[in-house]
């Protein structure tokens, strides 16, 4: 047994690719699985512009 990825033989870098590519497609079929069905469209908002406000930094009211 090999436990050294250099003086690996050619299967055993086959086996270990084969299992990366397992283990990639069962993480994206789990999250793929689990995703909620939640419609994503959006909806556009109209926000129409009121009376100006003045922002100040204290908490006293501005009289005009």
């Amino acid at each position: 047994m090999n436990h050294s990825i250099h003086s690996a033989d050619r299967a055993t870098h086959l086996k270990i690719v084969v299992v990366a590519l397992v283990a990639g497609i069962a993480v994206a079929a789990f999250g793929i699985a689990t995703r909620n069905n939640v419609d994503y469209s959006q909806t556009a908002r109209v926000i129409k512009a009121d009376k100006p406000v003045m922002v100040t930094t204290s908490n006293t009211t501005a009289v005009r």
